[in-house]
C-alpha cells in the first residue's frame, strides 16, 4: 500500500523526480570521486613531494566538492517541493473522500481516527518521501560504487565485507522486526487519545457541571500513558540500533586500518590507496546506515499508509448512479414508501414499513419516544443514509436514482446540534446562497427571530463568527442555522428538533412568521422532527413514530381520539386545560 500511495503521489511530479535522481547521482558520484582525487595526492604529491601535483589535484577537489554541493542543494530543495506536494495531495484525496462517505462510514472509522489519518498519517508517509529522495536515492549508488572502487584500490583487503555486512543486516532485520507491530499499536494509540481529547473538549460543560474533571483527567492519563509506553518501547529498540551499528563501523575500521598496515608494509598496497579503502568503507557503511535509517521509517509510514488506504478504498453506501439524471424539482412533494432501515449488524431495525406523504404548502412533523428513529428518518431524505428496503421520491422520482448534488440543492437542513463555521454571520447565512443580497439576509433573519440580536452585535452582519459559532448562545446559533437554511429558499426544509433551545415564545413567533403570508417556506415542503408537542401543534400532518413504526397519522385532534402513543406524549408535555383548548 505505501508503494501504490507514493507511486501515485509522485505521478504529477515526474519532471522533478527525474530531476533529483539525476542530481542525486551526481552528488553521490562526486562524493565518490573525492577519495579516490584524495589518495593521488597523498602517493604522487605528498609522497612524491610534488607541489605541483597537489596544488592541481587539491583544485580538482574544490571544484568536485562545489559542484556536489550546489547538486545536493538543488536536489533537496525539489525533494521537499514534490514530497510537500505529495502530501498536500494526499491530504486533499483524503478530504474529497471523507466528504463522500456516509454517516455510516464515517461513524465506522472514527472522527477522532479519521482526523488523525488525514495529518498525522499523512504526515508519516510524507515524511518517507522526502527521506527518500534525500538518502534512499544515494544510497545505493554509493555503497554499489564504493564497492566497485574498494575492490580496485585493493581486492584482497575487500574481503572484510563478507564479514561485515551480513552482521550489519542481521542487526537491523532483527530490530525492525520488532519495530512493525510497535508502530501499528503507536498509531492506534494516538487514535484513542485524540478521542478521548474530544470527547473531553466537546463535552467540557456536562465534566465540570458534574466535577467529573478528576476522573476524566484519569481517563487521559490512562491513554496518554499507553501511548508513551509504547513510543519508549520504540525509542529504545531505535537507541539500541545506532550503538549496534557504530560498533559494528568501528570493529571494520579497526580491521581495515590493522589489514591494511600489514599490506603497506609487505608492500603490497600504498599509503593513498589505504586510506581512499578507509573511506570507501565509511561510505559503504555510510550507506547501510541510511538504509538503516529508512527502515526505521519504512515500517510506520508502511502502517500509516494502510490506514489511509482503508479510507480511501473504503466504499460508501451512499453512491451515486453513473449518469444519474438531474433531478426536476416541481413542488418537492416528499414520499416514503414502505420504507425500512437497519444499521450493518444490528439484531433489529431502526425503522420499518414507513408509508407517509408531505405535500408541498403543508408541515408535516414527526413525533415519538427517543430513539424512535425521527432523525434517521429525516438523514435519509438528503441521502446522508440511505433506506435498507423501500423507497424514498421527490415529485414522483426517487431519491436514489437522481444526481446527488442536484436532489440537496432542493434541500435546507437544519440538523439537530446547529453547526456555524468560522468566518462572519454574513457567510454563514450565505453558505446555501452564494449571491445572496444583503436584503434577503435580513429578511430570512427576521423570519427566524434573529435579527434583533443580529443588530446589537458589532458590524452587524459582518460580525465574526469563531468557530462552531462558540461566541453565540445555544438558541442564537439555532436561530442563524434556520436563517441559513430560509436564505437558500429549497424546495423541501428539513428540521430536525431545531426549536429545542428555543424558550416557548421564541418557539411560538418563529412558528407564526414561517406560516405568515410571503414567508420563505410558502409552498415548500416542510417536514419537522421534534421533541415538544407545542412545536408541532398547528402542523397539517402529524407522523407518530414508537419503537421504528408508524403508531399514527392526522393532526392533533385526529391523533388525540385515535392514537394511544401520541395521548401518552400529549398527557406528558401539556396540562389538561391546554389540551383541551388545543384539540
Amino acid at each position: 500500500m505505501l508503494v501504490r500511495l507514493v507511486l501515485h503521489g509522485l505521478a504529477p511530479y515526474r519532471a522533478q523526480v527525474a530531476a533529483v535522481i539525476v542530481l542525486q547521482f551526481l552528488q553521490t558520484a562526486g562524493t565518490l570521486f573525492l577519495p579516490t582525487l584524495n589518495a593521488a595526492i597523498i602517493d604522487r604529491g605528498v609522497v612524491q613531494g610534488d607541489t605541483a601535483v597537489i596544488v592541481q589535484l587539491g583544485g580538482w577537489m574544490l571544484a568536485v566538492t562545489a559542484a556536489q554541493a550546489l547538486c545536493a542543494l538543488t536536489a533537496a530543495y525539489l525533494s521537499a517541493r514534490v514530497a510537500m506536494g505529495a502530501g498536500r495531495d494526499l491530504r486533499d484525496r483524503l478530504f474529497v473522500k471523507i466528504q463522500q462517505l456516509s454517516a455510516l462510514e464515517a461513524g465506522g472509522f472514527g472522527i477522532p481516527s479519521l482526523i488523525t489519518r488525514t495529518t498525522n498519517d499523512v504526515q508519516q508517509v510524507q515524511m518517507v518521501v522526502l527521506m527518500a529522495f534525500t538518502m534512499m536515492v544515494s544510497a545505493p549508488i554509493m555503497g554499489f560504487g564504493a564497492v566497485l572502487l574498494a575492490l580496485r584500490q585493493d581486492v584482497p583487503l575487500s574481503g572484510l565485507l563478507l564479514l561485515v555486512l551480513p552482521v550489519l543486516f542481521a542487526v537491523i532485520g532483527l530490530l525492525v522486526r520488532r519495530l512493525v507491530p510497535l508502530f501499528r499499536m503507536a498509531q492506534a494509540q494516538l487514535d484513542r487519545v485524540n478521542g478521548v481529547l474530544r470527547e473531553q473538549i466537546m463535552g467540557i460543560s456536562v465534566v465540570r457541571a458534574f466535577a467529573r474533571e478528576e476522573h476524566e483527567a484519569g481517563r487521559f492519563r490512562v491513554a496518554n500513558a499507553d501511548l508513551t509506553a509504547t513510543q519508549l518501547r520504540v525509542g529504545q529498540l531505535v537507541a539500541l540500533m545506532f550503538p549496534a551499528v557504530m560498533l559494528v563501523v568501528n570493529l571494520a575500521s579497526a580491521g581495515v586500518i590493522w589489514f591494511g598496515g600489514l599490506r603497506i608494509d609487505a608492500g603490497q598496497m600504498q599509503i593513498g590507496g589505504l586510506t581512499a579503502f578507509i573511506a570507501y568503507i565509511m561510505q559503504i557503511l555510510m550507506a547501510v546506515m541510511i538504509s538503516m535509517f529508512m527502515v526505521m521509517m519504512v515500517p510506520r509510514a508502511a502502517v500509516c499508509a494502510e490506514r489511509i488506504g482503508q479510507v480511501l478504498q473504503s466504499r460508501t453506501s451512499v453512491a451515486q448512479r453513473p449518469g444519474a439524471p438531474a433531478l426536476a424539482y416541481d413542488g418537492g412533494r416528499l414520499a416514503f414508501e414502505d420504507v425500512a432501515f437497519c444499521y450493518p449488524g444490528a439484531e433489529t431495525p431502526v425503522l420499518s414499513g414507513i408509508s407517509f406523504t408531505a405535500e408541498p404548502g403543508q408541515t408535516t412533523a414527526v413525533i415519538g419516544p427517543t430513539g424512535s428513529g425521527k432523525t434517521t428518518l429525516l438523514s435519509m431524505v438528503p441521502r446522508l443514509l440511505d433506506p435498507s428496503a423501500g423507497r424514498i421520491t421527490v415529485d414522483g422520482q426517487a431519491t436514489v436514482e437522481v444526481d446527488l448534488d442536484s436532489l440537496r440543492a432542493g434541500i435546507g437542513l437544519v440538523p439537530q446540534r446547529a453547526t456555524l463555521f468560522a468566518g462572519t454571520i454574513a457567510s454563514n447565512l450565505r453558505f446555501g446562497k452564494s449571491g445572496a443580497s444583503d436584503a434577503e439576509l435580513w429578511s430570512a433573519l427576521e423570519t427566524a427571530q434573529a435579527a434583533d440580536f443580529v443588530r446589537a452585535r458589532d458590524g452587524g452582519l459582518d460580525h465574526p463568527v469563531e468557530q462552531g459559532g462558540g461566541n453565540f448562545s445555544g438558541g442564537q446559533r439555532q436561530r442563524l442555522a434556520i436563517a441559513r437554511a430560509l436564505v437558500a429558499r429549497p424546495a423541501i426544509y428539513l428540521f430536525d428538533d431545531s426549536f429545542s433551545a428555543l424558550d416557548f415564545a421564541t418557539d411560538a413567533r418563529l412558528r407564526a412568521a414561517l406560516k405568515a403570508p410571503g414567508s420563505p417556506t410558502g409552498g415548500a415542503t416542510v417536514l419537522i422532527v421534534a421533541q415538544r408537542v407545542g412545536t408541532i401543534l398547528d402542523a397539517d400532518r402529524i407522523v407518530v413514530l414508537d419503537q421504528g413504526r408508524i403508531a399514527g397519522q392526522g393532526n392533533h385532534g385526529q391523533l388525540l381520539a385515535d392514537c394511544p402513543t401520541y395521548c401518552e406524549i400529549v398527557d406528558s408535555q401539556l396540562p389538561a386545560d391546554e389540551r383541551e383548548v388545543r384539540t
